[in-house]
């Protein structure tokens, strides 16, 4: 029987990362996801890797890149202002289809902000935060055992699709400590003709985001969002709660979904049907399983600690066919379960 080790969220992270074989990471240091950079510092080089710390990320995002082209498994992570001057170098990314796993430990915003947990990011996140047409795989954890298996999956999805696959987590969730079973190291490898390996006696390759010629590069916009629709129709996932007679839905991911959680046991012991869906993709949305539900459910409500991102998919998932309504704290102010049962029993 695997044993578990009682670990925080972002440390349960940086060791999955080098058990799924990422042996480069480039970041640059920002409260709340610093553990995870420091951890990197103590246990990649232990395990053939390499770390740096870049001189800003900007830098760090840009040598992402290089080692990408490279055909290695790569990662950089940061908090939400940090990611937002990574912005450039994603959509290079992007627009290169080179795999990387970027990680955002999400703290309050905007600007500086503070320090304490938020879900503020979802738009940059979901909707692409850098120029031009392109999505990430965004991957939702709520527990410190999901830092260490949506890492897993983040790093094969990259590779599986060449693209860019983040990892949204919040400040709660990056610094609790609870138990994990870390995954065994992946044997697995991808195999990436595409790479830049030298050219041997191979044919020249060149990878670069640049095209000259309007009409080729809105062919490979068009490719590519045959690729994303493919991702759209296989790779949605969601944990359903109680949800076979629901009559009132909650919607929420991360932290706020263990508040909702327990708001949906508290509304059931009063006799309220309620019951909770937790988006773990959060892109591709799990549309098909909120309107597989539309049938018995009569009200969404969006759980966030935003002023209301979310709610907007669950808005266009649900084709506006039932009233979703916002349960929300801003600024680092996590929602307690006593708000999320009140949202609950104020529809009734």
């Amino acid at each position: 029987m695997a044993t578990k080790k009682l670990m925080k969220g972002n440390e349960a992270l940086a060791e999955a990362a080098i058990r799924s074989g990422c042996r480069f990471y480039f970041g640059y240091p920002i409260t709340p996801q610093t553990e995870l950079a420091e951890y990197m510092a103590r246990y990649l080089p232990k395990a053939g890797g390499v770390f740096l710390q870049a001189e800003s990320e900007i830098a760090a995002i840009s040598m992402v890149y290089g080692t990408s082209a490279a055909g290695k498994r790569v990662m950089t992570s940061s908090s939400s202002p940090g990611i937002s001057l990574k912005q450039e170098g994603i959509s290079y990314l992007a627009g290169s289809n080179l795999p990387a796993v970027i990680v955002n430990v999400q703290r309050g915003g905007p600007g500086l902000g503070g320090i304490q947990p938020s879900q503020s990011d979802y738009w940059q996140a979901t909707k692409g935060g850098g120029h031009g047409d392109y999505h990430l795989i965004v991957l939702a954890p709520s527990t410190v055992q999901e830092m260490a298996d949506l890492t897993v999956l983040a790093f094969d999805l990259a590779d599986k699709y060449r693209v860019q696959t983040m990892i949204l987590a919040d400040g709660t969730v990056g610094q609790m400590m609870e138990p994990v079973e870390l995954p065994e190291p992946v044997q697995k490898e991808y195999d990436k003709p595409w790479a830049l390996r030298g050219k041997g006696n191979g044919k020249s390759k060149f990878i670069t985001s640049l095209s000259l010629s309007p009409e080729e590069l809105e062919q490979w916009n068009i490719n590519n969002f045959e690729k994303y629709r493919h991702i759209e129709e296989t790779e949605q996932r969601a944990e359903e709660f109680l949800m076979d007679d629901a009559e009132i839905c909650i919607v929420a991911f991360g932290i706020s979904a263990r508040v909702s959680r327990n708001a949906v046991i508290a509304a059931r012991e009063k006799g309220i049907k309620a019951g909770l869906i937790r988006p773990i993709t959060l892109y591709p949305f799990p549309k098909d399983i909120l309107r597989r539900h539309t049938s018995h459910v009569s009200r969404f409500i969006s759980v966030e600690l935003n002023m209301g991102q979310m709610i907007e998919d669950i808005r266009l998932s649900t084709d506006c066919c039932r009233p979703v309504s916002l349960c929300n704290r801003t600024g680092g102010v996590i929602v307690t379960p006593e708000e999320v049962l009140a949202a609950i029993e104020g529809g009734k």
